[in-house]
Formats: structure tokens, C-alpha cells, sequence
């Protein structure tokens, strides 16, 4: 690539194939001309407002999301991208501490300048773009995305990242899944995930592809867009997503003329995936390992190498290392376990406003991911674990400290433990152990969590317990819950 920011990216597309399909959905099709005249007018409507200053970012995927995003970076402001089904109280903790000059979303948010933003809309914006105009005011060091983590605690934080940063990150992301010319991507995962913001922003735009994007993730929906839109380029995700469209009563019988690429990330690919995939479809999944700090870490690709049941190898300039889970210092040696650490010019530089949780995430130079793995002696790196306990969900993270801490304000609980319990189509899912203080049904707190957290998170079962089975050392002992859970499977 020869630009150096996000925006540019696109006004090459522009300039490359303006009447090319940029994206299209239920609520129709913009080309890119079309597509660049709604970013213009919607970026001097907010120019004034919003330079130099946060944008929230609280849509669907959907065509109204890509113009709020790139209308942000043309009007000179910052896209902070809040994933669109968080629960209010989410919402207004994250907004609060964004102090956003303006709001993009489908729905008013109290307390906040909010301009309401949908398909329909967008197409009301759409008007004949001045190219001489429409002008890229951003730099490489200014920031493209403030994306959002859990970091180690699971509680959210902003992860901003450069122009140059995610320049770097959509080279490394072509690197392992080469694209052609008018590719036709369909991105599944939400674009305020990292995953998501690379196969339906970012990576599409590359060699002016397009973007087709389903109102809802289902799978009958999802078999049908694959064979009707000549997809080729499927942003599928994490194994559950494969396992559910690989379950649809209408995929035995469809063809994929088109589909070339499959990536994979987001959680580690069970053996069995990958050969039902390839069996049925003829494509291989090229697995990926990323997170919101640095992505992508390693592809499988066909030029360098595909290892089933392995993340690939490193990207370009990246290092990975296996280290002591005691001190991260000492780095290990091939086929010992530890923890990943890495470093490449696309990782981030902290999490803003919070230094004690960037100490602990940025040592050495190098983003310590929690995960725990080995390296081969052809430099495949396999995911064998973690050393926190996050749960994996459908590609995300859930962080059982967060969840634990909501079940403490209920005014019945008394103690709560949050641990993963395997499940075969979401690789894993939240179950809540909790103590009471008073007569509560296990059911009165899964409806308290459903008003509080968004559905990835939500505890897939409550147990009521009389008291916690404790460690030696006085904690609670999360191996014995995990023990009943798998005793009960």
C-alpha cells in the first residue's frame, strides 16, 4: 500500500473505481461515488463540531456505520466504535468516559449530542461528491480507531490506534489473505470488533472490493448471500460461526462458485472444523490469531505454510516469544509452553488514561496476551490455553471478574464465581456459581444479568449454591466448580 491513512486508503478506492459497488444490504447498494458523496455531506455537517475531537460510534453493521466512519475521519474528528449491543448502563459508563463531541447512532442517548444516523438516512445524504473537495485532513500519527478491551481485567478500556498502526495492520492482514481486484467480501462479526473492523472496514477497501452485510447473523441468511452475491471472500470468524452455517438445512446443497478465502480467528479451531470445511466446500480455513492490542499476530497462509490446529506464523516484522508465566522475562524454548508475547509495528501504545493496566499489558516492548502457547521449530504458533480465565464466546472475550462484579450488586447475591463450560457450537460459555442472602430463583438473576450485559456475556446457566467450595488459601476454588460442570456434561 502506498498510503498512510485509513481515509486515503479509501480516496484510492475512489479514485481507482468510482463506479464500483462499495456496499450493499437489505437497504440497498452504494457505489463508491455514492458512497463518497454521503461521507462528504455528512462530514461537513459535522466538521465544525467534531475536529479533533471523539466521535462515538454506536451502530449495527450496516452502510449508515461505514459513512459514520469515514464521514469522522474526513470531518477530522476520532470514531470511537462502541459495539451497538451493549446494555444502556454500558453505554453511558463508556460515553462518559469518551466525552464525545457528537454521537453517530440509530438511537438517542440521554445526556449526549446525538445525531441520529440509519440506512434510510444515508441515503438522504447521498449527493454528487467534489472530489477536488473532498480532501483527507488526517496524518499517519493521528488516530483512525479507538477500538475497545478488556485488557487483563475485562473491564472496557480504549485502545486508540494510528493511521499508521492500522496501515500496517491491513498490509499484514493481505499478507495472510491475499485479495484480488473487486473482491466481494461478507464480514460477519460486529465492526467495533477488531476482526469485524478488518473485514468489513478496513481490508475490503484495499483493492476496492465490496461489502455485502446481512441484517442478522443467520445461518440459512448467511448460505444464501454466500452462493446469491458471489461472495469471495467469506469473513466467517471464530469456529462457531463455520459450525453453525455448516448446520443449515440449506448448506449440503449449495455451491460456493465464487468463495476463494475463508480467514479464521477468534478462537482456536477444533481439528474437526477444518476437516468438515474443506470436505464440504473444497476451501481450506486459514486460521489467524489477533486481539484488539495487535492484530493480526500470525496467519496460516498457502505462500508460508498452513498447519491445521495451529494460529500460522508471525506476520511481517512481528516477533513472537514464549515466556515463564512466572516472570514473562526468561523466553522459552521451541515446544515449551508459556506466555505469547509479541511486538510488531501495528501494536498498540496503551490504553488511554490508564497506566497501571498499560504496565502491565506493555513490558519490554513487547504486548503480553494472556494466552498461553508454544512455537514449533518451523515457527507455527498453537494456542494451548489461558493463563487468565477469560472465556472465549463466539470469537470474544468475556472477562468472568466483570460478570462476577454484576452479580455482587444484586441485592440477593452474596458471592459469585464465573467459569467456561465447553460448548459445541460457541466454543465456550459463561456459567455463574452464586451464594444468596436471601430466597431469590436462579431465574429473577439471569434476568438481571439480560438487563446488564450484552449477549455474549449473558451466563448461559446460574447455579445457586449453599456456599463456595474454598481453596487452602481462603479463594474461591474455581477448579472445583469447573470439575462439577464437567462432571455434569
Amino acid at each position: 500500500m502506498n498510503v498512510e491513512t485509513v481515509a486515503g486508503s479509501f480516496l484510492a478506492a475512489l479514485q481507482h473505481a468510482p463506479d464500483a459497488i462499495y456496499c450493499k444490504s437489505d437497504a440497498g447498494t452504494l457505489t463508491y461515488a455514492q458512497a463518497a458523496g454521503a461521507i462528504q455531506t455528512l462530514a461537513q455537517e459535522l466538521r465544525a463540531e467534531v475536529q479533533g475531537k471523539p466521535v462515538a460510534l454506536i451502530l449495527p453493521n450496516s452502510k449508515a456505520f461505514l459513512i459514520g466512519y469515514f464521514a469522522t475521519l474526513f470531518a477530522g474528528g476520532t470514531p470511537a466504535l462502541i459495539n451497538h449491543g451493549h446494555p444502556e448502563a454500558t453505554l453511558t459508563k463508556l460515553l462518559g468516559d469518551l466525552n464525545a463531541a457528537v454521537t453517530l447512532s440509530d438511537r438517542d442517548h440521554v445526556g449526549n449530542t446525538t445525531r441520529i444516523l440509519n440506512d434510510e438516512l444515508v441515503d438522504e445524504l447521498v449527493k454528487p461528491v467534489d472530489r477536488s473537495a473532498l480532501v483527507d485532513p488526517t496524518t499517519a500519527s493521528d488516530i483512525a480507531a479507538i477500538l475497545y478491551s478488556g485488557g487483563t481485567t475485562g473491564l472496557p478500556k480504549q485502545v486508540p490506534h494510528s493511521n499508521a498502526a492500522i496501515v500496517a495492520t491491513m498490509e499484514r492482514g493481505d499478507w495472510g489473505w491475499r485479495t484480488r481486484e473487486g473482491e466481494i467480501w461478507l464480514p460477519v462479526a460486529p465492526f467495533t470488533h477488531i476482526y469485524g473492523f478488518l473485514m468489513g472496514l478496513t481490508n475490503p477497501i484495499i483493492r476496492a472490493g465490496a461489502v455485502v452485510i446481512p441484517e442478522r447473523f443467520q445461518p440459512d441468511l448467511i448460505v444464501d448471500m454466500l452462493v446469491n452475491e458471489g461472495v469471495s471472500i467469506f469473513g466467517g470468524g471464530p469456529p462457531a460461526i463455520y459450525q453453525a452455517v455448516m448446520a443449515s438445512s440449506k448448506f449440503a446443497d449449495a455451491r460456493f462458485a465464487q468463495l476463494r478465502i475463508c480467514p479464521g480467528g477468534g478462537a482456536p479451531f477444533p481439528l474437526d472444523v477444518h476437516r468438515r470445511w474443506q470436505e464440504a466446500t473444497g476451501l481450506k480455513i486459514y486460521e489467524g490469531y489477533g486481539m484488539t492490542e495487535i492484530a493480526p499476530i500470525s496467519i496460516n497462509t498457502e505462500a508460508h505454510g498452513v498447519k491445521p490446529g495451529s494460529a500460522g506464523k508471525a506476520v511481517p516484522d512481528t516477533v513472537i516469544e514464549i515466556v515463564d508465566l512466572e516472570t514473562g522475562d526468561t523466553v522459552l524454548a521451541e515446544g515449551e509452553a508459556g506466555e505469547i508475547r509479541v511486538k510488531g509495528p501495528h501494536m498498540m501504545t496503551g490504553y488511554t488514561g490508564n497506566a497501571e493496566e498499560t504496565s502491565i499489558a506493555i513490558r519490554h516492548g513487547y504486548v503480553y496476551t494472556g494466552d498461553i502457547g508454544t512455537l514449533d521449530d518451523e515457527g507455527f504458533l498453537t494456542i494451548t490455553d489461558r493463563k487468565k480465565n477469560v472465556i472465549f464466546v463466539n470469537g470474544f472475550n468475556v472477562f468472568p471478574r466483570e460478570v462476577e462484579e454484576l452479580l455482587l450488586t444484586h441485592p440477593a447475591v452474596s458471592g459469585s464465581c464465573v467459569v467456561g463450560r465447553v460448548d459445541g457450537r460457541k466454543g465456550e460459555v459463561p456459567v455463574a456459581f452464586v451464594t444468596v442472602r436471601s430466597d431469590v430463583h436462579a431465574d429473577d438473576i439471569a434476568t438481571f444479568c439480560r438487563d446488564n450485559l450484552i449477549a455474549y456475556k449473558l451466563p448461559a446457566e446460574v447455579i445457586v449454591l449453599p456456599e463456595m467450595p474454598l481453596t487452602p488459601a481462603g479463594k474461591v476454588d474455581r477448579i472445583a466448580l469447573q470439575k462439577t460442570l464437567s462432571a455434569d456434561s
